[in-house]
C-alpha cells in the first residue's frame, strides 16, 4: 500500500510549494501540489505619514521571499505619494489592481506571481458624506496560478464606513454600513455558488463583525478586531488550509496589518 503523508508533515515542508497528498483527500497524482499563499489585509492610515514607506516595506516582505497577496485600504485617502510607494515595493511581478482606478483607488489589491489576475470587478456601495467619509467601493479580482489554471479563487476587498458600529456609534451612518454589507454578502455568495473559493480582506469598522456571506462554511483567519481576513470554500475543486497567522507592525496609526499564510491546491 502506498503510504499517505500526514497533513502536519506536509505543512511542515513549507516553502513555495507544499508537495504530496493529504490523508483522506486523494493522492498526489490526482491533485496539484500545495502552493503557499500569504494573504495580507493592510489599512495604511494618515497619523504618521513618515512611517508609510517603512510600512509598505514591512507588508511586502512579511513572508520573506514569498510574494504576499495584499488587500489595501485607505490608499491615497487624503494623502499623496502612496501609489509610488506601492510601485516601488510591489514591482513588475505584481498586478496592482485598482491602484489608479478613477473611483475605487482607495482599496487596491496587489497580486504577485505566480498568481495572475484573470478578471476584475468594482461596485459602488454609497456616496461620500462631507466631513464623514469618501465614497465607498467594493473591489474584487479572480486569480489563477500561472502554471496551474485549475487553482483559481476570488479575492474581495473593501473598507466599511467608520463610526456606525465603532467609534461614535452613529445610528445615522448604519444605512451606509449595511449597503456595503449587502454587496459583500452578494458577491461572496455569487463566487461561492459558482463553485469558487473566496478569500476576503477588509477594514470592517465593526469589532463584532460576523461573516460576510451568512454561511456557516465561512471561516475566519482573524475573528476579532475590525481588520479581517476570512475565507469561504467553493465546491471543493480548490482546497485551502490555514497554516499560521500573525500581525505586522506598521506604526502609521492604530492599524496593524494582518497576515494569514494559506496553502491551496486543485483536486
Amino acid at each position: 500500500m502506498t503510504s499517505m503523508m500526514s497533513r502536519r508533515k506536509a505543512l511542515a515542508l513549507g516553502g513555495g510549494v507544499l508537495a504530496g497528498a493529504v490523508a483522506g483527500t486523494g493522492t498526489a497524482s490526482a491533485a496539484t501540489d500545495w502552493f503557499r499563499l500569504p494573504v495580507i489585509t493592510a489599512n495604511v492610515g494618515r497619523d504618521n505619514l513618515a512611517a508609510r514607506d517603512a510600512a509598505f516595506d514591512a507588508v511586502r516582505n512579511a513572508d520573506g521571499e514569498h510574494r504576499p497577496l495584499v488587500c489595501f485600504q485607505e490608499i491615497s485617502e487624503g494623502d499623496t505619494g502612496e501609489e509610488a510607494m506601492i510601485d516601488h515595493y510591489f514591482g513588475p511581478l505584481y498586478t496592482k489592481a485598482f491602484l489608479r482606478h478613477e473611483t475605487s483607488f482607495r482599496i487596491p489589491i496587489c497580486v504577485g506571481r505566480p498568481w495572475v489576475v484573470v478578471s476584475s470587478r468594482t461596485e459602488r456601495a454609497h456616496g461620500g458624506i462631507p466631513g464623514v467619509t469618501p465614497p465607498r467601493w467594493f473591489n474584487e479580482v479572480v486569480v489563477r496560478h500561472q502554471d496551474h489554471p485549475a487553482v483559481e479563487f476570488a479575492v474581495l476587498n473593501t473598507h466599511y464606513i467608520a463610526n456606525a458600529y465603532n467609534g461614535d456609534q452613529r445610528t445615522d451612518l448604519r444605512d451606509e454600513w449595511w449597503l456595503m454589507r449587502d454587496i459583500h454578502r452578494a458577491r461572496s455568495r455569487a463566487h461561492h455558488e459558482a463553485g469558487r473559493l473566496v478569500i476576503w480582506g477588509a477594514d470592517t469598522n465593526r469589532p463584532d463583525f460576523g461573516t460576510a456571506s451568512d454561511l456557516s462554511a465561512e471561516q475566519k483567519a482573524f475573528g476579532t478586531g475590525i481588520d479581517r481576513l476570512h475565507w469561504l470554500p467553493g465546491d471543493g475543486s480548490v482546497q485551502i488550509t490555514l497554516n499560521t497567522t500573525r500581525t505586522i507592525d506598521m506604526n502609521v496609526d492604530s492599524h496593524n496589518a494582518r497576515l494569514a499564510i494559506f496553502h491551496v491546491r486543485a483536486v
